[in-house]
């Protein structure tokens, strides 16, 4: 039983971290209490304020580590708390690796209702990463002002829509830092405003730079809040000419955003330089061998600016590798892939499987997954524009379409790599239905991964396999691949 506390308001305390919450914050205790102090990591002892009292715990501000924890390491950023989008960095990569590990374990315990011993026997070691920083291809950086009124790009601080100016995130590419400071110097020079979110006026909102890691190619797509006609910014040629400058530039586009909304990108996307898209590849590995070692096959992808494509591609080469092995397909396997993108996993699955059919409910992701499959010479993989759950119900409940349909009506393995809330009600009762012998989930988030395995496992099947793969240095987030399979199959 937890004894309130009789905490004020900036009352000071000393603990020692004894737990890790889900989002990174350090859990102590004082006669009992628990404390939730961000910034700390476990086996520190800190001296903390007191922000916010609850009648069963308490928030407290991190103001000293008294006592370092072995597993505290020097941050690379000097931002990074007031960031707080790399909560662990304060962290070694390797007791972040366990912090993982043990999340996803918990939250099939707690959450998905399974026994130990259960996720025990299933339950492989995480996949961590070669280097934790740099790594990612894709950042949106949105773009404001400073209190001199200069332009400024970075990243918001925790919880807020407050700026940290920061043109060198250490999990983006370094070449990302040349970029902005290029248009931030255009912005000074030609008097151009950034957007204002509480008047609605001002032009440059945000910018997206994606890069691919194989091909070396840049894109560079400006967010704005355009509503006149012609040039969609000032001078624009002068800027054009000064990215087209930059080494390895590809791809300079605009994307109107006009709403009042927290949505990054608009729907309408414009090329000004370049070509509409890059390209990068990413290749099957071995993920049965110590070294994960590739194995033959490189697949090709078109990226488009509003594209859905993994933001790690090296570790999603083992995550896909992962899904492919935990597919078990000998060639001559039927599978659908749900809330497929660009096709990529679709793709991969399509190597070794006799059919492929992917879903997903953006129409132009449908349209890069189509082109990405001309572009690997895959026939055989068909892609579908909707929801998942009303596809899936539709094609199920139809009974025309010959044996092609009757086939897929009843597939041999279904993949899913759904979004954050993961999957819908509907798409899991139809998947239950469908009866395949597998099951494939490719999860971002374990808590409604282990709510959507308790589902499918109340209906038929069982856990035969659980694996952790670290995309996401230096963050609390990890990816989950999970195969279920059929009871007495």
């Amino acid at each position: 039983m937890v004894i309130a506390m009789n905490f004020n308001k900036n009352d000071t305390v000393i603990v020692t971290i004894e737990d890790m919450g889900a989002d990174g914050e350090g859990i102590g205790k004082v006669e009992g209490f628990p404390l939730f102090i961000k910034d700390a990591i476990i086996g520190d002892t800190v001296e903390a304020k007191i922000v916010k009292n609850k009648k069963n715990y308490a928030y407290a501000r991190l103001e000293k580590v008294l006592s370092p924890s072995p597993f505290r390491v020097q941050p690379v950023c000097r931002f990074h708390r007031q960031c707080g989008g790399c909560q662990l960095q304060a962290m070694s990569y390797e007791r972040q690796l366990i912090f993982k590990q043990d999340k996803v374990k918990n939250n099939l315990l707690r959450i998905g209702g399974f026994s130990e011993s259960e996720v025990d026997c299933v339950m492989e070691p995480i996949v961590g990463m070669e280097e934790p920083f740099r790594y990612r291809n894709k950042a949106q950086y949105p773009i404001g002002e400073d209190k001199g009124g200069n332009p400024v790009a970075g990243f918001y601080a925790g919880r807020t829509h407050t700026i940290i100016a920061n043109t060198d995130c250490v999990l983006g590419r370094e070449e990302n830092k040349e970029i902005l400071d290029t248009i931030l110097a255009y912005m000074r020079e030609f008097h151009v405003r950034p957007y204002d979110e509480k008047s609605g006026e001002g032009l440059i909102r945000h910018v997206l730079i994606r890069t691919g890691f194989d091909s070396g190619e840049i894109m560079v797509c400006l967010v704005l809040n355009y509503r006149e006609k012609g040039n969609y910014l000032p001078h624009q040629e002068e800027l054009l000419s000064r990215l087209s400058q930059i080494k390895n530039m590809t791809s300079v586009s605009v994307s109107i955003n006009t709403e009042k909304t927290n949505v990054i990108m608009g729907k309408e996307i414009h090329t000004l330089w370049g070509k509409d898209s890059i390209s990068d590849s990413i290749r099957v590995r071995d993920m049965t061998k110590a070294d994960m070692a590739f194995i033959g096959e490189k697949l090709e992808f078109s990226i488009s600016p509003l594209s859905f494509y993994q933001v790690n591609p090296r570790q999603t080469e083992k995550l896909y590798s992962l899904a492919l092995q935990y597919a078990g397909l000998t060639g001559q396997e039927t599978v659908w892939d749900l809330y497929c993108g660009i096709g990529t996993i679709s793709l991969f699955l399509a190597t070794r499987a006799k059919q492929v059919c992917g879903v997903e409910v953006i129409p132009q992701a449908i349209e890069d997954a189509k082109e990405n499959a001309r572009r690997n010479h895959i026939t055989n993989a068909e892609f579908f524009v909707g929801k998942a759950e009303e596809v899936l119900s539709d094609f199920y409940n139809n009974p025309n379409g010959g044996d092609e349909n009757a086939v897929m009506r009843h597939p041999d393995v279904i993949v899913v790599d759904p979004p954050r809330k993961g999957c819908d009600a509907a798409c899991l009762a139809t998947m239950l239905k469908m009866t395949p012998d597998r099951i494939v989930y490719v999860s971002c988030d374990s808590a409604t991964l282990a709510r959507d395995l308790r589902i499918l496992c109340d209906g038929g099947y069982e856990l035969r396999k659980v694996r952790a793969v670290d995309q996401f240095g230096g963050t609390v987030h990890a990816e989950t691949v999970v195969l279920i399979q059929k009871k007495n199959s």
